[in-house]
């Protein structure tokens, strides 16, 4: 297939402050590949660097941003055995090294040199050979390049879900679980969780995202406001009053976090999945987590692996991912979607090139 030599891309030069460019489209070295982009999804993380101008781990302005992305193999470099070009992939935001002592220990999403790929929000990318090799993966088929662009924020998911323990907690293989916010992350953990037989109570402000909560398979929902001190609320829900076993932070609001840890039974587990701002502090009641056993896990990212069980999720007819997309809009007007999911009007939207 001949590549043109130009695409377009949003390129953020600042805090809120997002450029639509006419760019060279870079042809791949040895070991790269060449993705053409058919769908990109937008994020909170996307909001966040958005509105922040860059994030301290995985890019730095100017650059081409978005990291949630399906397409297809647009060319490949010399030496690349593992796609062709045609093939419909996803590429993973991250790679990790395959070497330090993390990635020996199948923690490779705490790997001492994790590479990160962005560009998304752009008709092409270029696919550096790290990922490549160790973390692109087929679209199954009969799966919509905009659905399996879900896989990225999934794969977190199940690697969050996998740090919750379940089986500890499970009476006949369910759990009772809180997860306390209705956005995107706090979606999927929802419809992960009841598809793998869990029975969860989502907490939310939002009665749209409760009801979407319901939709994906949440047994119960509970309004609650904003900023905090809502643990008895949402705690009552939970078996008769004492509490599930498991809580879920998907807010990375402080003061969230402080009610997940008073909202689960002795014994219990909290995750503390949502990302806080850097600097931020709780204070925490150490005669509750000692003589109630609590265990405080904080979690991030995915590993390979979970990429692998997203796509194979996301595959499944009854997995109902497709109702967190609540738009489509071409790379032109990337700000504006994330104008929208700021304003809470939608839970992640589909971007498209020219092609798409």
């Amino acid at each position: 297939m001949a590549l043109p030599d130009t695409m377009v891309g949003a390129m953020l030069t600042g805090p809120e402050e997002i450029e639509i460019r006419e760019l060279p489209v870079e042809r791949p070295a040895p070991g790269e590949m060449l993705l053409r982009v058919e769908a990109a999804t937008t994020c909170g993380t996307d909001v966040k660097v958005f509105r922040r101008g860059g994030h301290p781990r995985m890019l730095k302005v100017p650059t081409l941003f978005g990291h949630e992305m399906a397409g297809r193999v647009a060319a490949v470099g010399g030496g690349v055995t593992g796609v062709k070009e045609g093939d419909g992939v996803v590429v993973a935001n991250s790679a990790p090294c395959h070497a330090c002592d993390y990635c020996r220990r199948g923690r490779e999403n705490l790997c001492e040199d994790l590479h990160y790929l962005n560009g998304a929000f752009a008709e092409f990318v270029r696919v550096p050979a790290r990922f490549v090799e160790r973390n692109t993966h087929a679209i199954p088929a009969g799966l919509d390049f905009g659905k399996a662009a879900l896989t990225e924020p999934l794969a977190c998911v199940l690697h969050g879900m996998d740090a919750c323990e379940l089986p500890r907690y499970g009476a006949g293989g369910a759990a009772e679980v809180i997860v306390f916010g209705g956005g995107p992350i706090g979606l999927l953990f929802v419809a992960a969780l009841a598809a793998d037989g869990h029975r969860v109570i989502l907490a939310d402000p939002n009665q749209s995202r409760l009801d979407a909560g319901t939709a994906l398979g949440a047994q119960a929902t509970v309004m609650i406001e904003r900023g905090g001190g809502q643990a008895d609320v949402v705690k009552a829900a939970a078996d008769g009053g004492q509490g599930a076993w498991v809580g879920v932070d998907a807010t990375g609001v402080p003061e969230v976090w402080e009610d997940a840890i008073r909202c689960v039974r002795p014994g219990g587990l909290i995750n503390l999945f949502g990302g806080c701002a850097p600097g931020t502090s709780i204070p925490l009641d150490t005669h509750l987590i000692h003589y109630s056993e609590l265990t405080l896990k904080g979690v991030y990212h995915h590993r390979p692996e979970t990429v692998v069980r997203a796509l194979e999720l996301l595959a499944r007819p009854d997995f109902k991912a497709e109702l967190l997309l609540s738009a489509e809009m071409p790379i032109e007007e990337t700000e504006a979607a994330l104008r929208a999911m700021m304003r809470k009007e939608a839970l992640k939207v589909v971007i498209r090139g020219r092609g798409g």
